[in-house]
């Protein structure tokens, strides 16, 4: 019993009770009608694929487009894979496949009640779709896009009807990835949210409404830790030793095993819409990237892959982490949190913490972004920063928003 009451009162307890409060709330969210039976999604590649075989397996009716068969077929066997894993029944599954169909043609369209486009992250690419998709649509269907970080501003120039449109983005791996940000514009209706979150709520995901500038929430926030991670490596820093910091820290894994997760060419798509938005330049080793080496999809990038896991290089013996490693990993993504906070990207820090963590894997029992800053104490990680800034460079000067009463009040 006395264990228990010490337990009870740990702030590491705390913060996972917040956790779960903050559940709560994500689900609260969500309307009670979604009105959607038909979900129709265009791109059927890595993200796309498993975007279609979720809702399949959650029980709506899918049709899945690309440019060519071979793409969907593919998906298709990696939807096989997860009703596998998932429909434990064995008669059961053949029901629940029969729900994912193939659909070059795109015949699927105009009986769609949602059509999720997941194609190449080039706005004119996804302009010119919507183009061709929109006048085929149901009256009250919703178009949404799973960009991961191009401004909705930029997407939505030639569509009719604005407020129907909106962002649906997934997180990689899709079946595991309990988050989903739904990302907004000035012309959306708030019922397409409140109809969107319902939907997500169906799929057992968390969703997050956040706002449409580049990289919504958790991307901005990610970027900066995965950018200084690839600086640190660039410097001859192993990868090792970076991923051991971060791990430490509580993360789920390295940010050099993450990059590679996600794939290089994904990180370097990303870091082209950010980049200049942030003001921070991108490392060689994203900057570049060599073809059959994009990460863990090649079985090569910054490490080599075996069997699904990487390989990571030992670490010369006698090798001393330098003492500021966890500090220049964390430090980015904490004041890029402060920023979005300070922007508005999400209506409160309750919501900016349930979005990092459920987005992200940020360390639970320290309760998000907002939570541990408040308990490590902001004026001490505003100094760091600053310390930092005066030996790495401008990249880790303090962003707006660290002067906020909304940090210095007692973590919950």
């Amino acid at each position: 019993r006395k264990a228990v009451v010490k337990l009870a009162g740990t702030p590491t307890a705390r913060n996972l009770i917040r956790i779960f409060f903050l559940t709560e709330r994500l689900k609260g969210l969500a309307g009670k009608e979604h009105g959607i039976r038909h979900v129709h999604v265009v791109g059927a590649g890595v993200m796309g694929g498993d975007i279609a075989a979720w809702s399949a397996y959650k029980g709506f009716e899918v049709t899945l487009q690309d440019r060519e068969q071979r793409f969907i077929d593919g998906a298709l066997g990696r939807a096989q894979e997860l009703f596998a894993k998932k429909v434990r029944d064995e008669s059961k599954r053949p029901a629940v496949a029969a729900r994912l169909k193939g659909d070059l043609a795109g015949d699927g369209v105009p009986d769609a009640d949602l059509v999720i486009e997941a194609i190449i992250e080039q706005p004119e690419a996804k302009r010119e779709l919507y183009q061709s998709l929109e006048p085929r649509l149901k009256p009250d269907a919703l178009l949404t896009t799973n960009t991961s970080s191009i401004p909705l501003d930029e997407l939505r120039g030639h569509i009719a009807r604005p407020a129907q449109f909106a962002g649906l983005h997934y997180f990689n791996p899709v079946a595991l990835m309990p988050l989903v940000e739904i990302v907004q514009h000035d012309g959306l209706d708030a019922a397409t949210v409140r109809r969107l979150a319902a939907f997500c709520k169906a799929l057992d995901k968390f969703p997050v409404p956040v706002a449409g500038t580049p990289g919504f929430l958790v991307n901005r926030v990610l970027f900066p830790y995965m950018l200084e991670a690839a600086n640190a490596y660039a410097e001859g820093i192993p990868g090792a030793v970076i991923d051991k910091a971060a791990v430490r820290f509580g993360m789920p894994m390295g940010p050099i095993e993450l990059i590679d997760t996600v794939g290089l060419d994904v990180a370097q798509g990303v870091g082209a819409e950010l980049s200049p938005f942030l003001g921070l330049q991108l490392p060689a080793a994203l900057a570049t990237v060599e073809p059959g080496k994009r990460g863990k999809k090649d079985g090569q990038g910054l490490y080599k892959w075996e069997n699904g896991k990487a390989v990571k290089p030992e670490v010369p013996q006698g090798y001393e982490a330098p003492s500021d490693l966890e500090d220049r990993l964390v430090l980015p993504l904490l004041n890029e949190a402060v920023a979005c906070l300070h922007e508005g990207v999400v209506a409160d820090a309750d919501l900016l913490d349930a979005g990092v963590i459920f987005g992200t894997g940020f360390a639970p029992f320290r309760g998000g972004p907002i939570q541990h800053i408040r308990a490590t104490g902001a004026d001490a990680l505003l100094e760091k920063l600053k310390v930092l800034q005066a030996r790495h460079g401008d990249r880790f000067a303090p962003r707006p928003g660290w002067d906020s009463p909304l940090l210095r009040q007692p973590p919950e």
